[in-house]
């Protein structure tokens, strides 16, 4: 028997391919996009425009679903953190952030993380696998669907930002295909200019992104001012290393629009990355390539086994302060959702006694 055909990451030229090739019309394929995307219906059964007959055959040789939620978690500050799981057992993170103008949701490109950058507790993990498209189309579905009913209308823009578990420069095809499927007019309708993807710094996919059109926006984790500290956090930069990630950036500054910048995500590790000299070698790295950019202050989102502490915020202001003095925009992002391990870094599958724990039975995964 062949295999199920994942339909949520099909674009809608490509479902009414597939809707023609069971027999019937093209109105039918638009009739089943718009019920998976712009109405995030998760399954054939509740599709009732379309006959019984093409239904029944839809559950024979497709899947409208593949993601379980396990279990999901609410944390103090509204945000939510939904642990799910594959097909085939692997674990997946997504993580509903909601803001007064607008909700972001953080989502995943791949099951675990192959980097091993020793600040993440996602590198835990290892790699289990890289996400397929529809998979990513997912979890968003999932996220709105469980903040405001099926097929409600959010009330607020949507961002979404790959900064979940993964590489996601390492499964560059399968994710910007899932962002051709969600910008889509007649379906989700997220389009590129609100995503931001996030990468530890994979020189060739940051050069291929330059040239794609319709990219999302980018941010560069660096953690580090020097090659020598950046090895230790970051291994990735052993195969690329600063100057040639920084030149990386330099063309893709090239591609930027008006008021679009480069971001450059800096975790603050206590007594690691965050003394005055670090600063000034960050702001002197970054000025020397005359990159059009701002940074990310991240103060770390401990969790064990790491053995890292986030920096005071004494610490982190000084440090805002030194780049700021040296032409640099610099931003302190607070955290969201540490008490659920869903802050930056805490990805890793994690189960048991938290705040605010809502167990979520797998038939009620799809409602």
């Amino acid at each position: 028997m062949e295999k199920a055909v994942q339909l949520t990451g099909l674009t809608q030229p490509e479902l009414i391919s597939f809707v023609e090739t069971l027999g019937e019309p093209a109105y039918r394929g638009r009739q089943l996009f718009a019920a998976l995307q712009h109405r995030r219906l998760r399954s054939f059964d509740d599709i009732t425009d379309l006959p019984k007959e093409l239904r029944t055959r839809l559950n024979q040789v497709a899947r409208s679903a593949t993601l379980k939620i396990e279990s999901q978690y609410a944390s103090t500050d509204g945000t939510r953190r939904y642990l799910m799981k594959t097909h085939d057992g692997l674990p997946v993170e997504t993580v509903f952030i909601p803001e007064e103008r607008r909700d972001t949701i953080c989502f995943s490109s791949q099951s675990g993380c192959p980097l091993q950058c020793t600040f993440c507790l996602t590198a835990q993990l290892g790699l289990l696998r890289s996400l397929t498209a529809g998979e990513i189309v997912e979890q968003i579905q999932i996220a709105l669907n469980d903040a405001y009913g099926t097929g409600v209308k959010p009330p607020r823009g949507t961002n979404l930002v790959a900064m979940g578990a993964g590489e996601p420069l390492l499964n560059l095809d399968e994710l910007l295909k899932a962002l051709r499927v969600m910008a889509d007019p007649e379906g989700l309708y997220i389009v590129p200019n609100r995503v931001t993807v996030s990468t530890a710094g994979v020189v060739p996919r940051i050069l291929e992104l330059a040239t794609t059109s319709d990219r999302p926006h980018l941010a560069i984790s660096l953690a580090a001012p020097t090659d020598e500290l950046r090895n230790e956090l970051m291994p990735i930069n052993k195969r690329w290393p600063l100057e040639e990630l920084l030149s990386a950036c330099k063309t893709f500054e090239k591609t930027l629009k008006p008021g679009e910048l480069l971001t450059f995500e800096y975790v603050m590790l206590d007594g690691v990355n965050d003394s005055d000299e670090q600063a000034r070698q960050l702001a002197n790295l970054l000025n020397r390539h005359s990159i059009k950019a701002k940074v990310n202050l991240i103060p770390h989102n401990p969790a064990d086994p790491l053995p890292y502490q986030p920096s005071s915020d004494e610490t982190v202001q000084r440090f805002k302060a030194i780049l700021e003095s040296k032409g640099i925009h610099a931003y302190v992002r607070r955290p969201r959702g540490r008490d659920i391990f869903a802050a930056c870094g805490q990805l890793a599958a994690r189960q048991g006694t938290l705040s605010n724990r809502i167990q979520t039975t797998l038939a009620g995964a799809n409602n």
